[in-house]
């Protein structure tokens, strides 16, 4: 196999290697050819060969996406895309040759699906905004990855790419096809981008740049703003203000195929012991946190005070006591309780980590459900009382200090 042959397309077979490694660590999913990565993995060489030439000649063409449902907080549905493992690897490709070309040139307020930028950098800086200007805009993108509009999708990828193989290839994978669980393909009709394609992260970026964060700039200079993917927050300085930029965000999406999504878009006031207004709404959400005013004490003096700060919301509490409360080990007494550490443990060092960021009092709280059900465990496991029950647990503890992760850290 000559991996070194002159090919209408600058492609190499390393890059498809690197996207091979990248993709691999990713989901683990079948797209509708059902192969898995044990399959793929069978003839490895081969598959990336054919992937790697077929992309270099230009006549790589993608298999229909298979859809997904995924429950979202609220109950309903969420649509996500599958792509067969041969089409993650090539979008990979693609994808990485544009961020490299690309990413340098969004807005530094822009943090969702980034290199070098994370949510807690997006957290933290909606956290300053707050400080800085008293006003915040809440707003959501009512389904962004569905409505982005294929024609101003291109125009975008052409304004700032000039390689023709880079425009065929993101056309392709905007025109897939999508196979829904009974099997019948539906087109696109122009518009969407399937959410869970290696792909739309980046190209959700490139339109909501040229669409939304360009345009912010240029109009509201003075405004600070911080968006991740399609959840934006924007600063103002009085209620006025940000009921104007609202109405004109609302007119500015309209132009480009979108809309705000109304039930998640709020105006909320932050609150504090500097900034004493009454207003209907002083909370709002972002990125799983809570922003809302907060009792605090000064590291000054050590006196109470009334802060702006955030926590992890409600939503999310209530979430992460579900997961715990519906663990199926809860129900085996037979198992050793270093069997249910080691099942816990992996998502408890997601959520510390994340949540964990700021103000922990109430994510403590949430993570004494854990204690709850060990208590509640050990009962039945030892046929304990309550009190007897809580005092082997802390006798546990004592022996066992890094047995949970979130008794390492304190929780």
């Amino acid at each position: 196999m000559n991996k070194h042959v002159n090919k209408p397309v600058p492609i190499e077979y390393w890059q498809v290697e690197a996207a091979y490694r990248k993709v691999r660590r990713g989901g683990k999913a079948a797209g509708i050819d059902e192969q898995s990565w044990t399959d793929f993995d069978q003839k490895l060489d081969d598959n990336l060969y054919v992937i790697w030439n077929r992309m270099a000649s230009g006549s790589y063409h993608p298999l229909p996406v298979r859809e997904v449902e995924i429950p979202k907080k609220d109950g309903r549905m969420r649509k996500l895309g599958i792509p067969t493992l041969r089409d993650r690897i090539a979008q990979q490709v693609v994808k990485h040759y544009m961020e490299e070309k690309i990413d340098h040139l969004f807005h530094e307020n822009s943090y969702g699906y980034r290199p070098l930028k994370s949510a807690h950098d997006a957290l933290e800086q909606v956290r300053r905004n707050c400080y800085q200007q008293d006003w915040v805009i809440d707003m959501d993108i009512a389904g962004f990855f569905d409505e982005i509009d294929h024609q101003v999708m291109l125009k975008a990828v052409r304004h700032l790419l000039d390689e023709k193989w880079v425009h065929m290839y993101v056309s392709r994978w905007l025109e897939m096809p999508i196979q829904s669980e009974d099997g019948t393909l539906k087109h696109k009709a122009g518009k969407g981008t399937p959410q869970g394609g290696v792909i739309s992260p980046i190209l959700a970026n490139l339109y909501l740049h040229f669409t939304l964060d360009v345009w912010l700039s240029r109009n509201y200079p003075s405004f600070r703003f911080v968006r991740y993917a399609d959840d934006v927050v924007v600063h103002c300085n009085t209620k006025e203000q940000a009921e104007a930029v609202l109405q004109a965000i609302r007119e500015r999406l309209g132009q480009v195929k979108l809309q705000i999504k109304e039930a998640k878009t709020r105006i909320a006031y932050c609150k504090d012991y500097r900034r004493r207004q009454s207003h209907q709404t002083v909370k709002f959400e972002f990125l799983g946190f809570s922003y809302q005013p907060r009792k605090r004490i000064s590291k000054r003096d050590g006196k109470p005070f009334m802060g702006f700060t955030a926590e992890i919301s409600p939503s999310n509490q209530k979430r992460i006591r579900q997961v715990i409360r519906e663990l199926k080990a809860w129900r085996n007494t037979q198992m050793e309780i270093t069997v249910l550490a080691d099942l816990l443990n992996s998502k408890l060092r997601g959520w510390i980590h994340y949540y964990g960021k700021y103000s922990c009092r109430t994510f403590r709280r949430t993570l004494q459900t854990i204690d709850k059900r060990l208590i509640t465990w050990i009962s039945k496991k030892y046929k304990l009382g309550y009190r007897k029950s809580c005092r082997k647990l802390q006798v546990i503890k004592q022996e066992n200090p890094t047995l949970f992760y979130h008794w390492q850290r304190n929780y």
